[in-house]
């Protein structure tokens, strides 16, 4: 990724600052606030990404947008972001800070696709287990997938465990054509 030390240094920073102001919770919830709001406006985003735009119209659009939802910390730091002119890591730096932010309380974010939507007992039961195999807190993002037979597929970082129907079908039959027995 291009400038991905600038971008990682400039999301420590922002770190940094909610740690030793203790606001990290309200940091971090301002910081997803921005990323929902870049996430469902892709305007919004090419606007404050644009070089064309000056950074005194970026910033009067963000304040319109954010001012009275925002922290003033984090409402500052966007606004040092854009003055900067580094406008185009702005969503890459918000990002990050999710990241750090996880890693610093040891959590990690695990995606699971179902064949089905799971029952609240059922997503506490894998979110429990899971967070006994990682040691560490685990945030999930449910999704259904319709592809999958039965089972799940999760994912946690670059990790994938596959619990699914049609993965262990599939190595079954590799099983079976490496031990020479045909399914035909």
């Amino acid at each position: 990724m291009p400038g991905s030390k600038v971008l990682n240094r400039y999301a420590i920073t922002l770190l940094e600052i909610a740690l030793e102001k203790n606001n990290l919770d309200i940091v971090h919830n301002d910081i997803k606030l921005l990323i929902n709001t870049f996430d469902k406006s892709s305007d919004l985003k090419r606007v404050v990404e644009s070089p064309v735009i000056k950074p005194d119209v970026k910033i009067s659009i963000l304040n319109e947008i954010f001012s009275k939802q925002l922290n003033k910390d984090t409402l500052d730091f966007v606004h040092f972001i854009v003055n900067k002119r580094r406008e185009e890591i702005l969503y890459p730096v918000a990002k990050r800070f999710i990241e750090l932010r996880n890693e610093h309380l040891g959590i990690v974010e695990l995606k699971v696709s179902t064949a089905f939507t799971l029952s609240d007992a059922e997503i506490t039961d894998l979110k429990n287990k899971f967070e006994t195999i990682l040691n560490k807190k685990v945030t999930t993002k449910f999704t259904v997938d319709n592809n999958l037979i039965g089972g799940f597929i999760a994912r946690v970082g670059d990790t994938v465990y596959n619990a699914s129907v049609k993965h262990q079908l599939s190595l079954l039959k590799k099983e079976f054509t490496h031990s020479g027995l045909s399914l035909n």
